[in-house]
């Protein structure tokens, strides 16, 4: 824009300088304000580098730059984006619109790593001026496009507080999926233009008669200027700029980063106007218009260029466009729910009113009028060319005056726009559950009118109907998942949600499609599809199950949902059927594709990070074994884990992990035995080292009060299930049983338990192991605790499951025996230690349904096994006898090996003589009526 006469707002200065000399009384604070004001607009105005202000978002400014571009044909477009983000633009003809420019970083290197992982986004609406300016660069031959903000690297560095502290991210919960489409991302918007004056922002909602901003901005900002011509526009945007910076609070680190922003941009701007000699009468600067009344030394195509811009960190920045939706940019911008599907449609509305064209990115998805809308482009930028003076835009008058002194508009009532919300939201009150009628749609047209006129509004907005939809339909409760404001907010302009075309997408997110391709379904549409996968009938169908595997392993809970099937080791699958909702995960899946090319490299790298991250223990790590094999079928990568973890559980002193690492590791096993010819040499050394590293630390563990009773058993269960194995490959049973021996512990449940190692090791017999449960159960004193006992006896099924039916005699004793008061407080013990521990109950099931009748009348004449009387032996038969009868027929033909031990041993004695072997069966011959009986059902002759 060329200059503007000095004496432009010599007029509004002198008003102002009354209107404070008038109200104000004390210093000349509120002059130098309004004159400052003014000041900013003028020097703005005056600058040889067209500034046109905008609003994040706002529908006014969107028409504006559309007519504007059309009218100036600029040659240059400088815009207030992330200048690392320019190569991603030309991906947006791909893509349906709202979508979000993004920057990500996985790894960070010169930023704290507590910040990981590092996100930034830009979302762009079609109701936006970026938009608009970003269209027209593109689509028009010889129009250069610069991003001239700060990069994204630089808004983490700049984020830095004085302290060393970073600022704390958004951490609003939001309700709606589409609201969380950007998760924990910083935003960067064009135009954040809001009061920062607390106070400010509350008078002017108090004399606005509004509830928020976003429905004040409406009233007062974009109504009025959705018609208003250029000058009229430029110059209110920069007076509204120039109030709220100079109104806003003096924070050191927002000012600091708002004036380095600006620097920032005018050295870009300077830097590429230098190189490339463009003269800046054909350039355009589109920027936030609390920027473009900046005050900075560095302001102007004349400014100081003394601003040094710091080198970007060492940090590999990915790039990439996301989903976005309007309840998206709403909920992380802190904007009013509704009002960007609001500006949306009143953007419709001011195209259809001042038939204005608006500019489209060709062949972008959902444009059906991309080639008429292509013409009418062509014809209006040549009229307009054609209309301009040679020397360029003649100068502006004084718009601001006018524009002040104007009382408001009032629009008339639309009865038929009124009356057709009206019927909407009754439809859509009915179809949530409400039980709405005609009667309501009458008292929600004319609470919407009393309510506008109410707040001196002779056209109700979108936001007086909202209230009154609210007070006339919405009763006690709310019947379904939506309440009425939300129903009219979907009404009055929909969330849109936006969607990254597949030529947009990264190399993984295509290679997922293609590989997904088998499944015949619309992978990019929202919501949720069902996928019936019978690999008998169609093999090829295999590989598509192996990806969704690894898709459900990566991505969020529900991108991917197994509904019938399972992978586990060792199987093959035959059927599965998937709930898939990859377009509503598309960001997910779109940031993926920044840590790698191929979801099997994603997935590599995530158990290499989880297996040696700091964190981790020998049973993350055997999980990331487990991982590996299951899911890549990685022989490599499971070794070179396994080995892994064996350093791992050589460094532990803890066993926190016994109950999971057994669990994995008898899985791993059997995996092994069943699937290899031999066991791998990693799997082997572990249970070396494991069976070593648990006996030394079993006594410990025994006495400490912090091991729990479940993992001193899952210790026991490595070194009894393990044992034959390591006994193979070297290890010394005494070790073991040195473990035992010292081993004394305190607690009861550990004492039982160390009463079932002892059975096992064969140090204590059944007849004694029963002897200490009655003498426990016999001493009064020790009656209270025996339910502890009885919980170690429970949790040694783990470690000896020979023991099943020792336990279920002792739980049927202490059914017997022990008193109501000591058996009641124990039974949620009982039943929490058998679901906690997997198999326990199943074993103890089966092992009391052997034991126990199996019909309720043979209970009553039931005698339990340990209540019966022993047999008596048959006479002459001797115990000593029957072992030299021909118990042990080796032994008794080859003493001499006997002898020899017995020597070695320093033991002496004497051979027994066996007794004669009777003839024939002895069973036979001690009750011969079964035989007999058999004759003669056979039809013979009883001997």
């Amino acid at each position: 824009m060329s200059a503007v006469d000095e004496g432009t707002f010599t007029a509004l200065r002198g008003q102002l300088q009354q209107a404070a000399a008038a109200f104000a009384d004390g210093p000349r604070a509120l002059e130098g304000i309004l004159l400052g004001i003014v000041d900013d607009v003028d020097r703005a105005v005056r600058e040889p580098l067209e500034i046109f202000p905008v609003c994040h978002h706002s529908p006014a400014s969107a028409l504006a730059m559309a007519r504007r571009l059309r009218e100036k044909q600029p040659k240059v477009v400088y815009l207030e984006l992330c200048e690392d983000m320019a190569p991603l633009l030309t991906e947006l003809r791909n893509c349906r619109l709202p979508v979000a420019v993004q920057a990500y970083a996985t790894e960070v290197d010169g930023f704290p790593a507590e910040w990981a992982p590092l996100s930034v986004v830009a979302p762009i609406t079609e109701a936006s001026a970026e938009y608009q300016a970003i269209a027209y660069a593109l689509d028009t031959p010889g129009v250069e496009l610069v991003l001239v903000d700060r990069s994204s690297d630089h808004v983490f560095q700049w984020r830095e507080n004085g302290d060393g502290t970073a600022e704390p991210a958004d951490a609003d919960a939001f309700v709606e999926e589409e609201a969380a489409l950007h998760g924990d991302a910083v935003g960067v918007e064009i135009g954040d233009l809001r009061p920062r004056f607390a106070e400010l922002e509350e008078h002017l909602l108090r004399h606005g008669r509004v509830r928020h901003w976003s429905e004040w901005w409406h009233q007062y900002v974009e109504l009025p200027l959705g018609d208003s011509d250029h000058a009229t526009y430029l110059q209110v945007m920069l007076l509204i700029g120039s109030l709220f910076r100079r109104l806003a609070p003096g924070d050191p680190h927002r000012v600091r980063v708002d004036e380095d922003r600006e620097r920032h941009m005018w050295t870009r701007m300077r830097s590429h106007l230098a190189a490339t000699g463009t003269d800046p009468a054909d350039c355009i600067y589109v920027c936030g218009a609390f920027h473009a009344a900046s005050r900075v030394a560095e302001f102007g195509v004349d400014g100081d260029d003394a601003f040094d811009i710091s080198a970007p960190s060492a940090t590999r920045w990915q790039h990439g466009l996301i989903p976005s939706s309007h309840a998206a940019i709403e909920a992380q911008f802190g904007l009013t729910a509704g009002s960007v599907s609001i500006a949306a449609t009143q953007f419709a509305k001011n195209l259809r009113r001042t038939r204005v064209v608006p500019y489209r990115l060709t062949g972008q998805a959902g444009s059906g009028t991309a080639k008429k809308g292509a013409r009418k482009t062509a014809q209006a930028a040549a009229t307009a060319t054609a209309a301009l003076p040679p020397g360029g835009a003649p100068a502006e008058p004084d718009r601001l005056t006018g524009f002040l002194q104007r009382p408001p508009v009032l629009d008339r009532l639309d009865e038929t726009e009124l009356l057709g919300w009206s019927v909407e939201i009754v439809r859509a009150a009915r179809r949530n559950g409400y039980l709405a009628s005609t009667a309501d749609a009458i008292a929600v047209f004319e609470t919407s009118i009393l309510l506008a006129g109410m707040r001196d509004r002779a056209k109700p907005t979108p936001y007086d109907f909202q209230d009154a939809a609210v007070t006339c339909i919405e009763k006690d409760r709310v019947p379904g998942r939506r309440d009425v404001r939300r129903l009219t907010e979907i009404m009055l302009g929909g969330d849109r949600v936006g969607r990254v075309g597949y030529d947009a997408l990264p190399p993984l997110a295509r290679d997922v499609h293609d590989r997904l391709a088998p499944l015949a379904l619309r992978l990019q549409q929202r919501g949720v599809q069902r996928a019936l996968l019978d690999m008998t009938s169609r093999p090829e169908l295999e590989q598509c199950s192996d990806v969704l595997w690894m898709l459900r392993y990566l991505m969020p809970h529900g991108a991917a949902r197994p509904v019938m099937g399972e992978r586990r080791l060792g199987e093959r699958p035959i059927q599965e059927s998937w709930d898939l909702a990859l377009g509503t995960h598309q960001r997910a899946l779109i940031e993926l594709g920044y840590e790698g090319v191929s979801i099997e490299q994603v997935l590599e790298q995530r158990l290499r990070r989880t297996a040696y991250g700091p964190q981790a223990t020998t049973a993350t790590v055997l999980e990331a074994v487990e991982d590996a094999t299951l899911y890549l079928h990685s022989r490599r990568l499971a070794d070179e884990l396994g080995l892994h973890a064996l350093e791992v559980l050589a460094t532990e002193r803890s066993v926190d992990g016994a109950p999971e690492v057994l669990r994995r590791a008898r899985r791993l096993l059997g995996h092994y035995r069943t699937s290899e010819p031999s066991l791998p040499a990693w799997i082997e050394a572990f249970v070396k080292t494991g069976y070593a590293h648990y006996c030394t630390l079993l006594p410990t563990a025994f006495a400490d009060d912090d091991a729990s009773v479940r993992q001193v058993a899952a210790m026991l269960g490595f070194l009894f299930s393990m044992e034959s194995l390591a006994l193979s490959l070297g290890c010394d049973r005494a070790q073991l049983e040195l473990a035992v021996a010292q081993s004394h512990p305190e607690d009861p449940a550990k004492t039982a338990l160390l009463w079932a190692a002892e059975a096992q090791l064969g140090r204590l017999s059944r007849t004694d192991l029963r002897a200490r449960c009655d003498a426990l159960l016999a001493n009064p004193l020790v009656v209270p605790a025996y339910p502890r006992y009885l919980s170690g006896f429970l949790h040694a099924l783990e470690p000896v499951p020979q023991l099943a039916d020792f336990v279920v005699e002792a739980v049927s004793h202490a059914f017997a025996r022990l008193p109501d008061p000591v058996l009641l407080p124990w039974l949620p013990t009982l039943i929490t230690t058998l679901r906690d521990g997997g198999d326990l109950a199943p074993l103890l099931i089966r092992e009391a349904g052997r034991v126990f009748p199996g019909r309720l009348a043979a209970l009553d004449a039931w005698v339990p096994p340990w209540h019966g009387e022993p047999a008596a032996e048959p006479a002459g038969l001797s115990r000593a006898g029957s072992a030299g009868r021909g118990a042990l027929p080796l032994l008794a033909a080859h003493p001499a090996t006997c002898d020899a031990t017995a020597h070695l041993l320093g033991c002496e004695g004497t051979w027994q003589v066996a007794a004669p072997a009777p003839a024939g069966p002895v069973l036979l011959a001690r009750h011969p009526r079964t035989a007999q009986a058999l004759q003669v059902l056979l039809g013979g002759t009883a001997q």
